[in-house]
């Protein structure tokens, strides 16, 4: 699956063109590498996303092409949130 579909199923981010946008400031990381919106997931591939003052990654425990709003969360598990700051 697209790393964009991805977070807009997951709920991530809330529009797969924000989660382009994201991608294209290389503030998405998969496995360590700046990862673009085509990039292909896999299940058990961690996720690095840059949100202004946070850093969250997570790890991509299933691949679903729809899922119900509170079945989002089953898509991924939180590896860890970290505040960045910046010296």
């Amino acid at each position: 699956m697209r790393l964009d579909k991805f977070l807009k199923v997951s709920r991530l981010i809330r529009r797969r063109t924000l989660a382009k946008q994201v991608a294209d400031q290389g503030r998405i990381h998969v496995n360590g590498n700046v990862a673009k919106a085509g990039t292909r997931l896999a299940v058990g591939d961690e996720v690095s996303i840059q949100f202004g003052q946070t850093l969250l990654t997570v790890e991509v425990v299933d691949l679903k092409e729809h899922v119900r709003k509170e079945n989002a969360e089953q898509l991924y598990h939180v590896i860890k949130e970290e505040k960045i700051t910046r010296e």
